[in-house]
């Protein structure tokens, strides 16, 4: 018998690919781009081009012979996947449009839209948001009457808290109570009860909320062997990025969804993990290896962003960490200025060297939106913001409230919930609470009504409609006839849900025609939605950010400089930059001393803050602080105490002299002197 060996494609040695991709990256980024089956951990330190690796590995995929279709690309913005793939179709063609892509709420989602019939849902159930589900809690809340006399029962917020960190992070509720909310021990069976309620009123009335998408995704798969092979045999390469952010139960789906060809590639820095609050892992990169065996390690360490010299100050600041992969992250950019570090003689000092320097660098011809200064918390940026005011420098802070967060909107959004889904009684509570008349419990006794009518959208029908608001009932079952009529059309029936709403908004709000701006802006861009089920989905998972009653229209001369904290300054660069309130107490927070994981995400805030700088970097701290109780002297951040001159360069304040030789209207010495 003959024997004829069939060889092992490599796509390195493939010649017939229409992208260089050898000569476009580095031989890290090639490596994670060129990797072909198995699992494999990409560890990509800050700047070193993790966004570009995963798109060209998109497009070499593609390349190869992949079907778009079964590469299924998770990150944590559907922005952020719409981006990468964009711009993959850019670098080779539209094929890469059809990669399955989004966060892992939004493909959670999709799947139990599919499957729903498995997980004991209607097709049609809707998703609330954090909001919604607060006051849905806040409802059993008030229904539980263990609790009614008793003080220091936890608020909404907190109970939302609670929960999600035990559905998060797996662990039950009196543990999340023992480790994190010991003051309110004495409450747990009657916060078992609730979760216990709040879980079975989700499933009555046809809602899931967020950490339902992943649990309900999670619990299909691993119950239902059929529909987990079908839904992993579909992916034959999986792709996750920020893996670092991942909580347990999205690690636990990502081995689900490539549990047949088992080809997955996660990318992340574990050193970048600070959002411990919102249930991330970094141990799942740790353990990545453990859970997927054979995985490849690759290190991106060549960084495209910053100076050595600030790189040098970072490797410093990780240097300190006892849990993270090591890492030396190297540029090829010249050195650059060494990164400052500024004593202030108080808090108002270090906004007035701020705000000098600033201006100083704005006559150089830096833009203002080249600068930003972070901070630890909030209320860190006060004293600055009143500084920036005097000085009549615009400024943007990161962080405001969400459109789909504010209440005009949310009143709109509840009346579209009730016509897809009349079991979602928080909405009904909504929409009946802004007529006259009617307090929460005749709320209850309607919305009660509605889930056993035959026609609940009628609720001028009622057998206890009063006179009192019976014209207002007959409105919004006018309403609900109308959108009827208009089933189809996106933009008619939230144009006709506005048109009804408005005189409650002129009603309850002083500001009512920003308000009414914003829903006619929302009308406008509501035609891209090819449902009100998507809408309410898509507004839901990814909300839209901006409002009217935030952002004047006024034009503004220039860019503003950006205010932001740490936290939301993650994935963002600037050629300046500067962290301020580096004290101990601060960074690392107080609350945190004690703990020593926690001591290790503060550690890694200091490394997200550093490795934003492109060009300058400076760290500030008042040496004397004021608060209620007095003023103290203070202490620099431990993180950064020890750190020798070579690296972080000291600059000292000194007065401008009340004689200046040079008057140029601006204190020079004060920002200048070293």
């Amino acid at each position: 018998m003959k024997k004829f060996v069939l060889q092992k494609e490599d796509a390195r040695a493939s010649q017939d690919f229409k992208i260089e991709y050898r000569d476009l990256l580095n031989t890290a980024q090639f490596d994670a781009v060129m990797h072909n089956s198995g699992p494999a951990l990409v560890i990509a330190g800050a700047g070193t081009g993790k966004t570009r690796t995963l798109i060209y590995r998109v497009a070499r995929l593609i390349e190869s012979g992949v079907d778009p279709k079964s590469i299924l690309l998770l990150t944590f913005t559907r922005r952020a996947a719409g981006e990468m793939l964009r711009r993959a179709s850019m670098l080779l063609d539209d094929r890469c449009r059809r990669v399955e892509g989004g966060t892992f709420h939004r493909y959670c989602s999709k799947l139990l839209h599919i499957y729903s019939d498995k997980v004991g849902y209607p097709e049609n159930f809707t998703i609330i948001d954090s909001s919604d589900a607060m006051d849905t809690i806040n409802l059993l809340r008030g229904r539980l009457s263990s609790i009614k006399q008793t003080k220091r029962f936890p608020k909404k917020s907190t109970l939302y808290s609670i929960f999600s960190t035990s559905v998060n992070k797996t662990i039950p509720i009196h543990d999340v109570l023992e480790k994190e909310y010991p003051q309110f021990k004495k409450h747990t069976d009657a916060i078992q009860s609730l979760f216990d309620d709040y879980n079975n009123y989700k499933k009555v009335n046809y809602v899931m909320d967020f950490d339902d998408l992943l649990v309900n995704t999670r619990d299909l798969l691993r119950d239902s062997k059929d529909v987990r092979e079908k839904v992993a045999y579909s992916h034959k390469h999986v792709m996750v990025d920020e893996y670092q952010d991942t909580n347990s139960l999205q690690a636990e789906l990502t081995e689900l969804f490539s549990s047949v060809h088992n080809n997955v590639v996660a990318v992340g820095d574990d050193a970048q993990s600070i959002y411990s609050f919102r249930g991330a892992e970094p141990e799942n990169m740790q353990q990545f290896p453990e859970r997927f065996e054979g995985t490849k390690l690759i290190k991106l360490e060549e960084n495209y962003r910053s100076t050595q010299r600030i790189l040098d100050l970072a490797n410093r600041v990780l240097s300190q960490s006892k849990e993270t992969f090591k890492k030396e992250l190297f540029t090829n950019r010249e050195e650059g200025e060494l990164p400052g570090l500024v004593k202030a003689a108080n808090v108002n000092d270090q906004s007035r060297f701020l705000t000098q320097m600033i201006l100083n660098l704005r006559e150089q011809g830096r833009e203002l939106s080249d600068m930003a200064v972070l901070f630890r918390n909030g209320r860190d940026s006060y004293d600055l913001e009143v500084e920036l005011n005097k000085k009549d420098i615009p400024f943007v802070k990161f962080g405001g409230q969400k459109f789909t967060e504010a209440a005009h909107v949310k009143d709109v959004l509840a009346h579209l919930k009730i016509f897809i889904n009349p079991q979602d009684t928080i909405s009904w509570n909504r929409a009946l609470m802004l007529m006259e008349g009617i307090g929460p419990k005749t709320a209850e006794q309607f919305f009660q009504w509605a889930q056993n009518s035959s026609d609940p959208f009628k609720p001028h029908q009622a057998p206890h409609a009063s006179d009192r608001y019976l014209e207002q009932l007959r409105a919004l079952s006018n309403l609900f006839s109308d959108l009827k009529q208009y089933d189809g059309s996106v933009p008619d029936q939230l144009k006709t849900v506005v048109e009804y709403y408005s005189t409650f908004c002129k009603k309850r709000f002083d500001d009512h025609p920003k308000r009414m701006k914003d829903l006619e802006t929302f009308v406008d861009i509501s035609g891209s939605y090819r449902s009100l089920q998507h809408l309410i989905e898509e507004v839901a998972l990814d909300p839209i950010e901006a409002t009217a009653i935030e952002t004047e229209a006024a034009s503004k001369d220039e860019s503003p400089l950006v205010l932001s904290t740490i936290h939301s300054a993650k994935g963002l660069e600037w050629r300046t930059v500067f962290l301020i309130q580096c004290l101990d107490g601060i960074i690392p927070s107080g609350y945190a001393i004690e703990d020593p994981k926690q001591m290790e995400e503060e550690i890694r805030l200091v490394y997200v803050a550093v490795t934003r700088a492109k060009d300058q970097l400076f760290l500030t701290y008042p040496a004397m602080h004021q608060s209620f109780y007095g003023d103290y002297f203070t202490n620099p951040s431990r993180f950064i105490e020890d750190i020798p001159d070579t690296l972080l360069e000291p600059w000292m304040l000194v007065e401008e002299p009340e004689q200046p030789a040079i008057e140029d209207g601006i204190d020079t010495q004060l920002t200048d002197g070293k």
